[in-house]
């Protein structure tokens, strides 16, 4: 690898979305957390004080995420999807509603565009979760733009409209 190529990949490690900028205490916090999952209480408490030192950062928003999503408490899961698709659009210049973005808004299906790519994760997050807590056509839109955002479906959207439809025609196995 040249220089060029270990200092372009330095960025992208630095980004916020892979634990850049994060507070050493909120850092702490978020790792104490997953120490303490099954202990659920505590670790919600953790990790909503990693929140309060670092609110608006990808790694805090990421953990409370993943806590709400395997604990089965899903509608707090897509409430914080959707702060994740805000604070994305904020920091890639995008309509605050995701559906107004556009495909040459930014690198969607650019590996080396992170903060690009955890949009839209975030979207297919969101549009699972929507599936999941009975809001199928917030689901199909969200699916329809991950597409549309990421036609090679690096993402992965096209297998949740697959399911999608498979749960319409009434195959749900």
């Amino acid at each position: 690898m040249t220089l060029a190529g270990v200092e372009e990949l330095d960025d992208v490690l630095a980004s916020p979305v892979f634990g850049g900028g994060l507070p050493p205490h909120a850092e702490s916090l978020l790792k104490e957390a997953g120490e303490r999952y099954e202990r659920a209480e505590e670790a919600l408490a953790l990790l909503r004080e990693a929140r309060r030192l670092a609110p608006d950062h990808f790694a805090v928003l990421i953990g409370l995420y993943r806590f709400f999503f395997y604990k089965g408490r899903l509608a707090e899961a897509r409430d914080v999807a959707e702060t994740c698709l805000l604070r994305a659009a904020i920091e890639n210049s995008l309509p605050l509603d995701w559906r107004l973005v556009r495909r040459g808004d930014a690198s969607f299906d650019s590996y080396d565009a992170p903060l690009a790519r955890f949009f839209v994760f975030a979207l297919k997050g969101y549009a699972y979760l929507n599936m999941r807590l009975g809001d199928v056509e917030e689901g199909r839109a969200a699916i329809g733009k991950l597409l549309e955002l990421d036609p090679g479906d690096k993402v992965g959207a096209r297998l949740l409209l697959d399911v999608l439809e498979r749960r319409e025609a009434g195959d749900d196995d």
